[in-house]
């Protein structure tokens, strides 16, 4: 097949759908991002099939497993995330066995009916398209935290076809937003979307399969020469996968505690102080190292995949939230912070217990305020109120930011500037292909509106939202769309605007738990989805994918998967006793669901008590809401610097909403995610992107995905084999932090069971 390079691609006097001038091209430009042009090809084959039957038929059986599995271990105490990186590497023999096997047969030959079931050769662009189907089963479907909530841990009615309206009208009109804004957020060659390179290298340099059972290595969509004294990209993925694939049983198994060797509690073990300091799960995590690839990427996402600038700014903001800020608040007694573990996502009373939400809930499912004053106001630890001060921050310095230092290029954008300018190669090569019309988005954002719209009114007594609520969910998420795409397409990581919207809605309709979490999952979920929808988008336009194949392979990837992701948790909810509840679950037991227990109380604070008795004028929190101001400043200060200071590269680097942002998944995430993220990310951009920047071209994100895919096979098959016969080993290496008393408050006078007294 002939292969077409940038530079002879089309005349420069047509113009149409197919025909794009390259008079503004200059044909030695790449891209201006140097990750980019080191990593994605500048080639294009549009004869290439694409909408093949083996692309649906692996492609619906890798988002089925994704999503089966993802569901499945969201659940447990370390969730594992499988990506779809794996499914990338799984089906790659088989679809090479299905181009093998399957018929050649042209059938109704010489008609508009006519197809084949096996157009050639397993191509890359199936392959892409396969992974898209993928990526839709890897994420967390967001939505189904509401179903638990009101299943488990609430104990309250909500039937699996209003679960199901909720998670599909969730995804779905994220598709609204992705057309709204894809102009600004696919085509620049600005907006890069670092994760994407992890995949476009695999697809470059994939190790291959067993055959007469031999192992043997082949580039599958390109031809590489092994390198003088060095391994080739699939030599290098076939070692780094197996040596994960093994090592994954010392964490998996054999010895958990290789996901947080905090040393500082060993050293100390009866002092809480120490241990609420040296904790990598319940405490700061001064010192503690995690030597587990699922606890490294599970909460930031890969450490091989984030830009320098993006890592220091997360390591600024986690000192200076984790380090400073909490210690600080803590040792003054801040909210009485000493009465409460440092760290917990836990709801207290005035006495250090755990808070009986039940107690505070009337017949009809709404807040009793009667029996909150006879309960007491709910405290929060330390950790867990300044996350949401810094959450406060985040918000409105994403705003300031971008418009500070992204406003003209947005305006530049709004007015279709980027066609007068010179383009970047891959979107030049891409305007060949018909692009998906706009009325297509138009139509899904309508019609999901609407269908919001008359399950919220119909269904009121399950979902207690009302109609106009909808509404204004839907423009908070029109708003942030933008900006929050701007940073997650230039840094690899995604400003929470949660707080945002939980905020809006509890003080406009307080006293209803569920209306909160649903405005919260329209307002901010569905624009999450609408950034995942782009950046698949991007990696479609990196690996130059029709527009439209890409998104028919979104749009029944996501219908798939969110049948599969609610049938999962369904399934789990109904047949594993007590799921999520810690007071009754056996010690060890996996299934305490954390990411759920964190959504859960967000839901108490925002949507059942509300805000205003919380951070209003009626709680005890109301000094927080001046981080809102501190977030629109420090922006400023940034900017202001950076005008002062032109020829100081690095003060434009300093990029507030990810710094204030840095900690947004803590918790559930614990100290060492952070700790041990932040040193292989070091070493990955810093040490060997300046001194071994050949290394780091050939074999960075190869060596990500391997250990992605590593991890999730050997996890998989350690549940297979071992999990659901409940074989488990309980020795000193089995216990997961060996900090018991991390979590103890050193307050006189508040005694907590199991927790030594303090005088």
């Amino acid at each position: 097949m002939q292969e077409i390079a940038a530079a002879p691609l089309l005349p420069k006097k047509k113009k149409n759908n197919d025909q794009v001038s390259n008079s503004s091209y200059d044909a030695d430009a790449n891209s201006p991002v140097e990750q980019v042009a080191l990593t994605v090809p500048i080639t294009d084959d549009p004869s290439l099939p694409v909408l093949t039957f083996r692309m649906w038929v692996l492609g619906t059986l890798a988002c089925i497993l994704l999503s089966f599995l993802n569901q499945f271990f969201w659940y447990r105490k370390e969730p594992l995330t499988i990506t779809s990186i794996s499914a990338q590497i799984a089906v790659l023999p088989l679809g090479h066995l299905m181009a093998s096997y399957i018929t050649p047969r042209i059938f109704f030959k010489n008609t508009r009916c006519e197809f084949t079931l096996n157009p050639g050769p397993f191509n890359v662009k199936e392959h892409v398209l396969i992974t898209i189907f993928a990526n839709s089963g890897a994420g967390n479907v967001y939505a189904i935290h509401i179903v638990s909530a009101v299943k488990i841990f609430y104990k309250k009615n909500l039937t699996f076809l209003v679960s199901l309206i909720v998670v599909i009208t969730t995804q779905v009109l994220g598709f609204g937003w992705a057309g709204l804004f894809r102009r600004y957020l696919v085509e620049p060659a600005t907006m890069w979307w670092p994760q994407n390179l992890v995949q476009v290298s695999l697809f470059r340099c994939i190790p291959l399969y067993v055959i007469s059972s031999a192992w043997y290595f082949r580039a599958l969509h390109e031809k590489e020469k092994r390198p003088k004294g060095s391994l080739t990209r699939n030599q290098f993925f076939l070692i780094a996968f197996m040596c994960s694939f093994a090592y994954y049983v010392l964490p998996g198994y054999l010895l958990p505690i290789l996901t947080s060797l905090s040393w500082i509690c060993w050293m100390f073990p009866t002092s809480i102080l120490a241990q609420q300091l040296g904790s990598g799960l319940h405490g700061l995590g001064l010192g503690a190292i995690g030597l587990d690839w699922s606890s490294i990427s599970s909460y930031l996402g890969s450490p091989l995949a984030s830009p320098w600038f993006a890592t220091v700014n997360i390591a600024f903001g986690f000192i200076l939230i984790t380090y400073i800020i909490t210690p600080f608040a803590y040792w003054l007694n801040v909210y009485q912070a000493k009465s409460y573990p440092i760290f917990s996502d836990g709801l207290f009373t005035y006495t250090g217990q755990k808070y009986n939400i039940s107690t505070i809930i009337d017949s009809n499912f709404h807040f009793d305020a009667e029996s909150y004053k006879r309960e007491g106001p709910l405290y929060l630890s330390i950790f867990f109120a300044m996350s949401y001060g810094v959450g406060f921050a985040c918000l409105t310095s994403t705003i300031v930011h971008v418009l500070l230092f992204h406003g003209r290029e947005i305006r530049q954008l709004s007015k279709k500037a980027f066609q007068e300018k010179k383009i970047d190669v891959h979107t030049m090569l891409m305007r060949r292909y018909k692009q998906v019309p706009e009325w297509w988005f138009g139509s899904i954002l309508i019609v999901n509106i609407a269908a919001t719209i008359f399950a919220c009114e119909y269904y009121n007594k399950q979902l207690q939202l009302p109609w106009w609520a909808v509404i204004l969910a839907c423009c908070i998420a029109f708003i942030f769309t933008l900006p929050v795409g701007v940073i997650t397409a230039t840094t690899n990581q995604m400003p929470a605007l949660n707080v945002i919207t939980e905020y809006i809605i509890g003080y406009t309709y307080p006293g209803r738990p569920v209306a909160n979490v649903c405005f919260k999952v329209y307002g901010y979920i569905s624009m999450k989805q609408g950034i995942t929808f782009l950046q698949d988008f991007k990696l479609g336009h990196y690996m130059k994918i029709p527009p439209r194949a890409m998104f028919m392979a979104q749009v029944v990837g996501t219908l798939v998967a969110a049948f599969i992701h609610l049938g999962t948790a369904w399934w789990l909810m109904d047949t594993i006793p007590h799921i999520c509840d810690t007071t009754f679950l056996p010690s060890g037991n996996p299934w305490t669901c954390p990411g759920d227990h964190v959504f859960y109380d967000a839901s108490v604070i925002w949507g059942l008590i509300g805000p205003r008795r919380i951070f209003g004028d009626l709680g005890l929190y109301s000094a927080i809401n001046w981080f809102f101001l501190v977030g629109a400043i420090l922006p400023l200060l940034v900017w202001l610097a950076h005008k002062g200071f032109p020829d100081k590269e690095w003060i434009r680097l300093i990029n507030m909403p990810v710094l204030l942002g840095a900690t947004v998944n803590m918790p559930p995430a614990t100290a060492v995610n952070y700790t041990s993220w932040i040193i292989v990310a070091f070493f990955s951009g810093f040490v060997v992107y300046r001194y071994r920047r050949d290394w780091w071209k050939r074999h960075n994100y190869v060596l990500s995905g391997a250990l992605d895919a590593g991890l999730a096979f050997m996890g998989v098959l350690l549940y297979l084999c071992l999990g659901m016969e409940h074989v488990r080993l309980d020795w000193w290496g089995s216990h997961l932090d060996g900090c018991s008393i991390a979590s103890c408050p050193t307050a006189e006078g508040i005694h907590v069971d199991g927790c030594p007294s303090v005088s």
